[in-house]
């Protein structure tokens, strides 16, 4: 009886280790050797939260350009009065923010732009507006300027305004003068497009209608590395 015993259970013993051995290779790939988890390929998903365009991590953000419609940005508070008046036909510049006449309208206007003062790779010129009225005006704020080709089609974007330019009220006397700087990298310096305008388009502040100037200084940027050209406030004088 204790052989057939120990027969029985040498017997159960190895019916147990056949089932063992058949579950074990019933997971693998038929080889005898199981199989490694496989990754499917595909596209793997996009890191989240990086909404600029050019992966920096910054968001990416929209130039509002020139209004050429509204030439004011900002007035000083407070009653303080800084008076500055330049020889010759420029006008004079107060930062109360009110005009002791009121605004000089693009029809009693004459435009020029001034000769380019160039340093530090940027060219600078100056954008002149004229009283040619007969009675006292004001000018206050950024112009609104576009460079425009032989059919009146604007070249690159609007420029933009400079920061941190404080704007102060210019009183013009009839023949009196106020500028507003115009600049940008030079192109060959800068690598930017060009195109060369044939025309500036001037709208002073708070107005809707444009002076047009002829433009004798060759290639401006238009698009591309360091395209931007840059609009200051008024000031009195010529800028020269």
């Amino acid at each position: 009886m204790a052989n057939t015993s120990q027969s029985l259970r040498r017997a159960a013993l190895l019916v147990s280790a056949v089932a063992v051995l058949g579950l074990t290779t019933a997971c693998g790939d038929g080889s005898g050797t199981v199989s490694s988890p496989q990754t499917e390929s595909g596209t793997a998903a996009p890191a989240g939260g990086d909404a600029s365009a050019d992966g920096s991590g910054t968001p990416a953000s929209t130039s509002g350009g020139t209004d050429t419609a509204t030439g004011s940005d900002s007035t000083s508070s407070g009653s303080s009065t800084s008076t500055s008046t330049s020889s010759g036909s420029g006008g004079t510049s107060t930062n109360t923010g009110t005009a002791s006449s009121s605004r000089c309208h693009t029809s009693e206007l004459k435009a020029k732009v001034g000769g380019n003062d160039p340093g530090a790779g940027q060219e600078n010129f100056p954008i002149v507006l004229t009283n040619a009225s007969g009675r006292t005006c004001t000018v206050r704020g950024y112009p609104g300027a576009a460079f425009l080709n032989a059919s009146g089609t604007q070249l690159g974007d609007d420029p933009q305004r400079e920061s941190g330019s404080t704007a102060t009220t210019v009183t013009l006397k009839p023949g009196q003068s106020a500028w507003a700087g115009l600049t940008f990298s030079n192109p060959e310096i800068s690598g930017a497009k060009t195109a060369t305008p044939s025309r500036l388009a001037v709208t002073p502040p708070d107005e809707k209608d444009a002076l047009h100037v002829t433009w004798t200084n060759g290639a401006v940027p238009v698009s591309g590395n360091s395209s931007s050209v840059r609009l200051t406030v008024f000031s009195a004088g010529t800028g020269s």
